[in-house]
């Protein structure tokens, strides 16, 4: 039995519109929520607005970087305008502009929700932590159903109306859209909200001794607000690119392939296995719940298995009733399994309830400096296992997927990222979840709920940690095998040219050819330059709001004694991280583009292979170790905050905040920005192809 083409894009459109639902039907729950509390009504408003005027303004600078990009790609892209086929570079230029827009789309709607769901996880902690859970995951679901829809939906979209034409390249072009676009938006939101979080932290906690979330503490909102358009404007941007590139990398070998076979069967498999990852997701959600043992973090964890296997039937089913390639089923299986795998790594490392955070926290008791020496340790340890999973998995499937034909190796990869990704909505959904229940513990403080409130929010902030951890371990590992994969595309797009050209197909990359070699230690140095931009531009900005929250404290009479009518200009601490944020917005992106380019005219496609490669090894070994660093860090301090090694006031809790404040733009600025950055630059230089083969110096 076979499916037809028509019909698996018919269903893909069909499951995308069924996520809209879902999603609108869990926006509509959680705005029904009871909330009655002026005071966080008042918090909740000014997060709001703060959030959405930072989004709009960001928005607003890469609508003009967007613009420019895509005239750029009118007149070169895939070829030069005069030389090609005009038609192509007008399909390539709407697949980016359209790439944009739904990655745009994705952050703004992650912010609408975020931003309700927030207050009304304070109000229903009031009535335990099982009502307050299903709010605060709900709300992060209507994001995770939201923006994976969106993927599957433009991808199918644009696929379906450039078929006929260049599918390859307008596939490339607005997974190129995605990816600048989540790029600049993580960036952006990452040293927006790692700016007001250390700050906020050093002047409240270290110098005051106040509680984190005292509304005294002039950043306090601008912290709040941060959350937002970080951990979720960003993430989601983040992991709409990493969706979308997957499903890219796939699909242009795949056209290749059924091309010389004369048929349409690969293509059908990932429309068909996208379309039932993302059923997965909406059952997997529908389903969640906390169990009576009212463990938040066992909840969200569970939620994920469960997703995992449903897909693994469902995919199996579908592959026996349509005579799939059993081979590329378990590539994707394997992709799905080392997903899982990175995930428990993660979680062993950043789980408070586990070894590495406890005996951080223990060490803490001796000062900042054995806070910041052991968790650096046990952040490289925790490498370990991700890259291992990560070279197992690309070499299973590789292997597993060679007997069946020229390309279907890297083919194999490709559909291991996709396995890797294929359960992104229940992804997402944890993940959005974390700020959601980050920023209700903020209000409940500021809306003066009580402790019980209080200590419900700090369980389910500690889940939100915990598992926020593992998801961007799990996106940064998808990110490994998808960029593996887009290296097979960008063959595959050099090797289209170099048949058009009559010139001699690439086979692979020697590291012992100076080019190639040259390619890869200028790769390899990329990530760590990126990084120390984005965290730069965390330092200064926070140096910043930190001089200001002083001028505050000593200029505006009883503010720090806490004199009622008394309140500090958070709007103020919100335009330093705003300004800041958007002024180092451009400069590291931009650096990674322009050097990838620079690359390819200098040494050619053999050259691009080398940068690739060290791009991929160095980008996921220091984005693997800031991801788990951050999170060990964070819940070391959270551990002593819950009244262990001495407990909140104390030399240990200091300490353990100083780790926490190190941690902050590791984990949620630059870490998470590296698989954002090798993406994007795997995808430009599968999109320049055809350029740096004909035009290079030493190539």
């Amino acid at each position: 039995m076979s499916i037809g083409e028509n019909t698996v894009y018919l269903i893909a459109l069909a499951v995308s519109i069924l996520a809209f639902a879902v999603s609108f039907y869990f926006y509509r729950w959680v705005g029904n929520q009871s909330s009655s509390n002026k005071r966080i009504a008042y918090v909740g408003d000014l997060i709001r607005n703060g959030a959405n005027t930072f989004l709009r303004r960001e928005y607003s600078i890469l609508a003009r970087f967007a613009g420019i990009i895509a005239i750029l790609i009118l007149i070169f892209l895939p070829e030069p305008i005069w030389a090609g086929k005009p038609v192509n570079n007008v399909i390539m230029a709407i697949s980016y502009i359209l790439g944009n827009v739904f990655s745009a789309l994705a952050g703004k709607i992650g912010i609408e929700v975020a931003t309700i769901a927030n207050k009304k996880t304070a109000e229903a902690a009031k009535k335990g932590i099982k009502p307050a859970f299903l709010v605060g995951f709900r709300g992060g679901a209507v994001m995770g159903m939201a923006v994976v829809g969106a993927s599957l939906f433009g991808v199918t979209l644009i696929y379906v109306l450039t078929k006929a034409y260049n599918p390859a390249s307008a596939i490339l072009g607005f997974s190129f859209g995605a990816s600048s676009l989540a790029l600049f938006a993580k960036a952006g939101g990452g040293i927006f909200t790692k700016t007001a979080d250390i700050s906020a932290d050093l002047c409240g906690k270290v110098e005051l001794g106040i509680p984190e979330d005292d509304p005294r503490n002039p950043a306090v909102i601008a912290d709040n607000v941060g959350d937002n358009v970080g951990d979720v404007a960003g993430m989601g941007a983040d992991l709409f690119d990493s969706n979308v590139a997957s499903m890219a990398a796939a699909l242009v070998m795949a056209v290749t392939l059924d091309k010389t076979a004369g048929g349409s069967s690969n293509i059908v498999m990932i429309f068909c296995y996208a379309a039932l990852g993302l059923l997965s997701s909406i059952i997997g959600v529908l389903l969640a719940k906390m169990g009576e043992n009212g463990d938040p973090t066992r909840a969200l964890n569970s939620s994920t298995y469960t997703t995992t296997i449903i897909f693994a039937i469902l995919t199996a089913g579908t592959t026996w009733a349509f005579n799939f390639k059993w081979e590329i089923w378990g590539a994707t299986m394997i992709g799905l399994v080392v997903g899982v795998i990175i995930g428990l790594a993660s979680d062993y490392f950043t789980n408070d309830n586990k070894n590495p955070v406890r005996n951080v926290a223990k060490a803490s008791k001796s000062g900042p400096a054995f806070t910041i020496i052991s968790g650096v340790s046990y952040g490289f340890l925790s490498v370990l296992p991700s890259m291992v999973g990560i070279a197992v998995s690309a070499l299973l499937a590789y292997n597993i997927c060679a007997g069946l034909g020229e390309g279907y190796a890297m083919f194999g990869i490709s559909m291991a990222a996709m396995g890797m990704l294929s359960i992104v909505g229940m992804i997402i959904s944890n993940d959005a979840y974390g700020p959601i229940v980050d920023n209700a513990r903020g209000m409940a403080e500021m809306g003066d709920l009580g402790d019980d409130v209080l200590a419900i929010t700090d369980e389910l902030d500690s889940a939100g940690n915990t598992v926020k951890a593992v998801t961007k371990g799990f996106a940064i590992g998808a990110a490994g095998l998808t960029i593996i994969a887009l290296l097979g595309a960008f063959m595959s797009e050099v090797n289209v040219v170099a048949k058009q050209k009559g010139l001699e197909l690439l086979v692979g990359f020697d590291i012992i050819n100076p080019v190639v070699f040259f390619g890869l230690i200028v790769g390899a140095a990329i990530p760590a330059v990126f990084s120390a931009m984005l965290m730069l531009g965390v330092d200064k900005n926070a140096q910043r709001m930190v001089a200001e929250i002083h001028r505050q404290f000593k200029e505006i009479a009883g503010l720090r004694e806490g004199k009622e009518g008394v309140s500090p200009d958070y709007d103020k601490c919100i335009d330093i991280a705003t300004t800041g944020a958007l002024k180092e917005l451009i400069p590291a992106g931009l650096m990674a583009i322009v050097t990838t380019v620079a690359v390819g005219f200098i040494g050619g496609v053999q050259a691009i292979g080398g940068f690739l490669t060290g791009n991929i090894v160095s980008g996921l070994l220091l984005a693997l170790f800031m991801s788990n660093c951050g999170g060990l860090w964070d819940n070391a301090k959270k551990y002593v905050e819950a009244g262990n090694e001495g407990g909140k006031g104390s030399d240990t809790h200091k300490a353990a905040v100083v780790g926490d404040t190190v941690g902050d733009p590791f984990k949620d600025t630059a870490g998470p920005s590296i698989n954002t950055q090798v993406t994007v630059v795997s995808l430009v230089s599968s999109i320049m192809a055809a350029l740096f083969l004909t035009y290079n110096l030493f190539g």
